[in-house]
């Protein structure tokens, strides 16, 4: 019993000092394949997300009632194909309905947020979306999903607002999306100011065919201890214009 005891209480502690999450952020093209124009496939996408097994799911241009995507609220439909709970940030209203992006949770979602990202120079509006998820155990992390502005202007000024958040955060923070930014650009060096990207097993993420460009990204706060268990972009070429990038992490 001594023995059993000893094992217990040592396999309690390192759960307490590790855990491991899967994060994954997926570009979805309102679920539109790039080869089957006015075509909608959200069972692809859905596909691509539960094979994955991600934890927390940051996605970028989810439509909810718009005519071009068959007037689905795919934010509700995404969490439906998925078993998992969501919650969805408007970019824009868009026709009666709204585009924007979407967080899904394996885990229970016990917070959620939304920010209006700031717009020097005129352009679409976007929003910034963070949940706290409490994972099995009962360790609580938070996720902040976006999709950067096409203008420079805007991309640097929301890249700042986004470090002035994560000064406030003392628990883990990961954020992800598309950023519209390579890895040398203003933005991206800003955001290293306070966040930690992979830079080891990085790969570009779009197009979709033959990609070349790394925009879409998922980042550490740095207020944490952890490790990069793997980060890759899954070859997955049919469902959107962007290839899903997928990381576990372990926080220590």
């Amino acid at each position: 019993m001594r023995k059993l005891f000893l094992l217990l209480a040592v396999l309690f502690s390192i759960s307490l000092q590790a855990q491991t999450v899967r994060i994954l952020t997926y570009n979805i093209h309102h679920a539109n394949p790039p080869s089957k124009p006015n075509f909608i496939d959200l069972p692809a996408i859905a596909k691509v997300i539960n094979d994955a097994k991600a934890d927390i799911v940051g996605i970028q241009e989810v439509d909810i009632h718009v005519s071009r995507s068959e007037m689905v609220n795919q934010a509700e439909k995404l969490a439906e194909l998925t078993g998992m709970e969501y919650y969805f940030s408007k970019g824009i209203n868009l026709e009666k309905g709204y585009y924007g992006t979407l967080i899904l949770s394996k885990h229970k979602i016990v917070g959620k947020r939304r920010y209006d990202l700031p717009m020097p120079v005129q352009s679409e509006n976007r929003s910034l979306a963070i949940v706290d998820v409490e994972l099995p155990g009962g360790k609580t992390i938070s996720l902040a999903n976006t999709h950067l502005d096409l203008k420079p202007e805007n991309r640097i000024a929301q890249a700042e607002f986004i470090n002035e958040l994560g000064e406030l955060y003392s628990k883990p923070l990961i954020f992800v999306g598309d950023l519209n930014a390579k890895p040398d650009s203003e933005p991206i060096k800003i955001l290293e100011k306070y966040f930690v990207r992979n830079t080891t097993t990085n790969k570009p993420t779009s197009p979709n065919v033959n990609p070349r460009n790394e925009i879409d990204y998922i980042m550490v706060l740095k207020n944490q201890k952890f490790e990069w268990k793997s980060y890759s972009v899954i070859n997955e070429s049919y469902a959107s214009d962007h290839l899903p990038l997928l990381a576990e992490i372990t926080f220590k």
